[in-house]
């Protein structure tokens, strides 16, 4: 049986199991069924499957009915893994200490080599049973860091991220962070404008690193005075001239080596790689929506020169500027 009908579209699967949190299917539907070319046609096909067709118990009080069994894997191009609280005993059943169960091992045999799959939450805890993980970053919910490290001690766990991309391998966090890494792979795949207009449909923000820090309970001995949002505000306004750490912490009367504290604490990273990021960012919507040469895209990103951003973007992103350009917006204007 052909579940995927739509040719052309990337076929996306998401792997439910009871337990499921039905936030984690729905965004998944949501974000990559919002997803559009110019014309208006969509750019994915997504479709739910199950370790077999049937009612799926999610955490809720109602359960989904699944049409589609682990065929669905073997045609898929994406491959998202939730959640599945409440299985066999434990939020994670098996896979929860270590242990892949038959049918679910089965499952995930059917995904071809080259297929890229994702997991959301403490689905991460399935990539990493399979041995998908082995040697990778990869990221949980904040709560289940301590349990996966111990179980998964080959993964290079990072519990103070949203999302990890590993290339064929991505994790993310809790069911927001969700978002965020499905808007990623939208952005990656298509381009910062289709995946800003996803965004905007579902109003939710267009883009938050996967460097930025998990919502973690810390003591905070000064509430009033620990954030560092006017100073990220006011670079994000300024990133086309230098922006030093001395005038960001002037920005929230705090001295350099509290703000820089703070800065790490609140994204994750430190100013000056956040500061690369933002410039990253700005100089991807501008390749792909403006027609300005690259010299200019690089002045107005904070780069300076041409030779400067195309260096930063082969480290980021592996290609050029005018490659980028042409992947996402079609022929670039000037030297890459």
């Amino acid at each position: 049986m052909d579940v995927f009908t739509e040719s052309g579209r990337h076929r996306v699967a998401v792997l439910v199991r009871h337990g499921l949190l039905p936030m984690e299917l729905g965004l998944v539907h949501q974000l990559f069924g919002a997803a559009a070319g110019a014309d208006g046609t969509p750019l994915y096909q997504v479709v739910t499957c199950a370790l077999g067709p049937g009612e799926v118990r999610t955490t809720a009080d109602f359960s989904v009915y699944v049409a589609y069994g682990p065929d669905a894997l073997a045609e898929a191009d994406t491959v998202l893994v939730p959640a599945a609280h409440g299985a066999e005993g434990d939020e994670d059943g098996q896979v929860g200490e270590g242990r892949l169960p038959g049918p679910l091992a089965d499952a995930l045999a059917r995904v071809r080599p080259g297929t890229r799959i994702a997991s959301v939450c403490t689905g991460a805890f399935v990539l990493a049973a399979a041995g998908l993980l082995d040697g990778r970053r990869a990221t949980t919910h904040w709560k289940s860091a301590e349990r996966f490290r111990r179980v998964y001690p080959a993964v290079r766990l990072d519990p103070d991220v949203l999302y990890t991309d590993e290339g064929e391998v991505l994790t993310s966090a809790g069911e927001a962070a969700g978002i965020d890494l499905c808007l990623h792979m939208i952005r990656r795949d298509h381009g910062a404008a289709v995946a800003n207009a996803v965004a905007r449909a579902t109003v939710v923000p267009p883009h938050r690193d996967g460097g930025q820090a998990q919502y973690i309970p810390r003591p905070v001995p000064e509430p009033r005075r620990s954030s560092t949002g006017a100073a990220r505000a006011w670079a994000l306004e300024n990133l086309d001239r230098p922006v030093t750490l001395e005038e960001l912490a002037a920005r929230e009367s705090t001295s350099v080596r509290s703000f820089t504290r703070r800065f790490r604490e609140e994204t994750g990273v430190t100013a000056g790689q956040w500061l690369a990021q933002q410039r990253i960012v700005r100089a991807r919507q501008l390749l792909e929506e403006t027609d300005l040469s690259v010299d200019r895209i690089a002045v107005e990103a904070g780069f300076g020169t041409a030779v400067s951003l195309r260096r930063h973007m082969q480290q980021a992103l592996g290609v050029t500027p005018t490659a980028y350009r042409a992947t996402f917006r079609g022929p670039a204007a000037g030297p890459s």
